[in-house]
């Protein structure tokens, strides 16, 4: 059985942006616990969210400030509002992260007037090596695959242990690091061939969890708010020994 993917609903009109801490950890040779890996792919998603909203013009220039992460000069929002709304979400996004729940979240960028989605950034995950022992039981989002247990989209295993994704060479932070920028110079260069975006608009943020997922009220099941037959280009992947990060933008082609 497939889930449905979720969305945090807000009493806002305006969907909203991010938070992000300032500064980098220093290089170092050491290897990512399962804990440490899920928390930085969940500050990866954070900071994603801003570059995409900053890139894409969903909100104004003067919305967003100057910080310093992955060796790079990030731009991320100052409104007040905006920064609670994006904290919530990732402080579930990092509990489900962490118990190998996620298999996908999307950023959907779609016209406030008529609601009709005009981009869809995917970032895939997979869990590596087995990092979680609940993972083979549980039901994957999409067909999605996690851990070592690859299913279809109607939850069908299709390949166990050496068939199903491997557990990724070790790296280190300094190489972690540098993988994460070389995606984030991608989307900004996106803007290159990206259509412009046409008025006003906003974003949600579905997050595909497993069906035994606890999920707060404030959340509610959404459809996947695909983009019938857009473009799609596939971006860089990252990742620690115990996840790996997939990235894909679609969106609707000019009339």
């Amino acid at each position: 059985m497939s889930t449905k993917p979720r969305t945090k609903t807000s009493s806002s009109s305006r969907e909203k942006s991010e938070k992000g801490e300032k500064g980098d950890k220093g290089a170092g040779e050491h290897k990512l616990s399962l804990k440490g890996s899920a928390k930085r792919v969940t500050e990866f998603f954070e900071y994603s969210i801003n570059t995409i909203l900053y890139q894409r013009g969903v909100y104004p220039a003067e919305e967003f400030t100057t910080v310093k992460k992955y060796g790079l000069n990030m731009l991320v929002t100052i409104d007040d509002n905006v920064k609670d709304y994006i904290k919530k979400i990732m402080g579930q996004l990092g509990r489900w992260m962490l118990h190998g729940k996620i298999s996908k979240l999307v950023i959907v960028i779609s016209s406030k007037d008529d609601g009709e989605v005009v981009e869809r950034w995917v970032f895939d995950v997979q869990v590596l090596g087995g990092g979680n022992k609940d993972k083979a039981g549980a039901t994957g989002a999409a067909g999605a695959a996690g851990g070592t247990v690859e299913k279809d989209e109607n939850g069908k295993v299709l390949a166990v242990g050496k068939d199903a994704p491997g557990k990724e060479p070790f790296k280190t932070e300094k190489e972690i690091q540098q993988e994460i920028a070389g995606l984030f110079r991608q989307i900004t260069a996106t803007v290159t061939f990206l259509p412009m975006l046409e008025g006003n608009c906003t974003f949600n943020v579905l997050v595909y969890a497993d069906g035994d997922a606890e999920v707060p009220m404030e959340w509610g099941d959404s459809d996947a708010r695909e983009i019938q037959n857009g473009e799609k280009v596939t971006l860089r992947s990252w990742g620690t020994s115990s996840h790996k990060v997939d990235t894909l933008v679609s969106y609707r082609l000019s009339e």
